[in-house]
């Protein structure tokens, strides 16, 4: 795999000597604003958007999309249970929704077979979930306001103008 690809994918991010740079901040101001950050619990980490079509060891990976349906407990609503999904390493997000379902979590394995036995050994035997309903992320077109490439060679056509 690519270094510089495998440093993002680990977390690879600026240091607070290239922000300050960027920025036009002294490296220590940087510093202070990052903490506060990180403290404040607003910063909670770096995620680069990638496009990983061509990448053969990305692309082995698995995305998944589950609709939750589970029983609001009294006196904690969903939260309790929602926050007990959230835990699990396989869970990228999940979010509390309206509409015909509760709970809407992403996840990611290693196969279909994995992510499948996730959902059904694991989600499902949870005392409160109702029902799932799995989707398997086939290809993505757009991710966190970035086009991702198609793919496709250029038309090698010329424009027709009226």
């Amino acid at each position: 795999m690519n270094p510089v690809l495998k440093l993002l994918l680990e977390g690879g991010c600026l240091t607070s000597a290239q922000m300050a740079q960027v920025s036009g901040l002294p490296e220590a101001e940087v510093n202070q604003h990052l903490e506060q950050l990180k403290k404040d619990k607003i910063f909670l980490g770096w995620r680069p958007v990638l496009d990983l079509s061509n990448e053969a060891a990305a692309a082995s990976t698995v995305h998944a999309v589950i609709e939750v349906k589970i029983t609001p407990e009294r006196g904690g609503g969903f939260n309790r249970l929602a926050e007990r999904i959230a835990r699990f390493d396989e869970v990228e997000s999940c979010y509390l929704m309206s509409g015909g379902y509760d709970l809407l979590v992403f996840v990611k394995g290693p196969s279909l077979q994995k992510v499948a036995g996730f959902v059904s050994e694991r989600l499902s035997s949870i005392e409160g979930v109702l029902s799932t309903s799995t989707h398997f992320m086939l290809r993505c077109y757009k991710d966190q306001g970035f086009l991702l490439g198609t793919g496709e060679a250029p038309s090698t056509r010329l424009n027709v103008a009226p």
